[in-house]
């Protein structure tokens, strides 16, 4: 182990981790201690690390050959592939140990973690040895300054005192807020499930939403129905439709009604539409709010609406063109234009005059193997969903397709991979 001072692990984590010749393995996403019942430091184990595939792995503190500023080395790149699962008296210091609510000057001052350092020891192992702390005023938007204190220092550590005493998530959010919202469900599920609500409830309803279209079904409903009635409506409006819509369609039938009366009728509107159809169809699958432009929008305006960052690449990748109205079920539908030859065009020209009128539509009927079948033979990311009448339903994107491809339980199936050694 190289020589190391005291580290912080609230620094450490989110650092880059590479074997002995700088092959990239992952990034450090919190470590593992062993708690002692004798108020003596708790002993580093090892550093949780998220893997590219987003499995996150064990590594024991025997294994790391130095930790630097900026990366931590390995003294191997052959590491065990198991899944990292919690043992019993065992914290997570990121997830658990941050934002917890403890007691210092011998229990007579409340004061919150904002973080905890682990040092080396003569027998090379670590321990977490200090913790940060902010007392706790009372005041609003007043902030007492931070304190470095000794592990026994501090009163309320314990593994009982984690599981019961409420929490905050300050520290915890500051860590994910660097995290793209997969990532944090990822790190959701490795939490215990005290800490998973806490953490739920601190995040706002935009970024709760993007985290729960993340999860499996069964933590997505278990989240669900954690919140209050009326936050729970919130965070379905704040889904995209379609993810709001395969949600509720698993709920029973008297929570699925009450939280769509709960919506405001703009945002419920489009997700009664989705229930209609079977979630294997391309009704099913699709997203109530593509973009729709009239014939007379110029290509610079289809550009700028492709442009937006809330979009998915896939849903950017083409433009629909229809009579007015253009919020679905639209005025009649003209055809399509591909970003491609948006992007080949003059700015001034109308979409009227790019338009693509030959590609087929799906129909909301369609099964899922026609749609895969449609994707497949016309090399798309993205296809119309057209009714009868020739109203834009809305719009099938390839990643909707995959999702349901895919095994029910794919996310926890990918989250816990067999175990097996395997060099990374």
């Amino acid at each position: 182990m190289a020589a190391t001072d005291r580290i912080f692990v609230a620094q450490l984590a989110g650092l880059p981790v590479f074997g002995p010749d700088g092959e990239a393995i992952g990034k450090v996403r919190d470590v593992v201690a062993s708690l002692r019942t004798d108020r003596l430091p708790p002993r580093v184990l090892g550093i949780v690390v998220e893997l590219v595939t987003r499995r996150r792995i064990f590594v024991p503190m025997l294994r790391v050959a130095g930790i630097e500023p900026h990366a931590v080395v390995l003294s191997t790149g052959s590491v065990n592939m198991r899944h990292f699962h919690q043992r019993p008296n065992e914290v997570v210091a990121v997830g658990q140990l941050l934002d917890a609510r403890v007691g210092i000057d011998g229990g007579t001052v409340n004061a919150v973690v904002v973080d905890v350092a682990m040092e080396p020891t003569r027998t090379r192992d670590w321990e977490i040895s200090r913790v940060a702390v902010r007392e706790r005023t009372g005041r609003l938007g007043r902030r007492g300054p931070v304190q470095v204190l000794r592990w026994d220092d501090v009163d309320g550590l314990g593994m009982a005192e984690l599981s019961s005493q409420p929490q905050g998530a300050q520290q915890l959010l500051a860590q994910f807020d660097r995290m793209r919202a997969a990532d944090v469900a990822n790190a959701l599920r490795d939490l215990p499930t005290k800490r998973r609500y806490e953490v739920a409830d601190a995040l706002d309803d935009e970024r709760l939403a993007d985290v729960i279209e993340e999860l499996p079904e069964d933590d997505q409903k278990d989240l669900l129905g954690h919140l209050d009635d009326e936050r729970a409506a919130d965070i379905l409006e704040a889904m995209n439709p379609d993810d709001a819509a395969d949600l509720l369609a698993e709920l029973s039938e008297p929570d699925k009604n009450r939280l769509l009366e709960l919506m405001e009728p703009e945002e419920s509107a489009p997700v009664k539409r989705l229930l209609e159809y079977s979630f294997d169809t391309a009704g099913g699958l699709m997203t109530p709010e593509p973009v729709a432009l009239t014939p007379d929008a110029t290509i610079a305006e289809a550009l700028a609406r492709a442009r937006n960052p809330e979009l998915t690449p896939a849903l950017s990748s083409m433009v629909f063109v229809c009579r007015p109205p253009t919020a679905t079920p639209t005025g009649r539908y003209l055809g399509c234009v591909h970003l491609q030859r948006l992007l080949r065009e003059p700015p001034s020209d109308l979409v009227a005059g790019a338009l693509d009128t030959d590609l087929p539509r799906l129909r909301p009927t369609a099964s899922l193997i026609e749609v895969t079948k449609f994707f497949a033979t016309y090399n798309l990311v993205c296809a119309p969903v057209v009714d009868d009448e020739d109203h834009l339903l809305g719009a099938v994107t390839v990643d909707d397709v995959l999702d349901h491809l895919l095994p029910q339980d794919w996310r926890e199936t990918l989250h816990h991979e067999e175990e097996g050694v395997a060099n990374a």
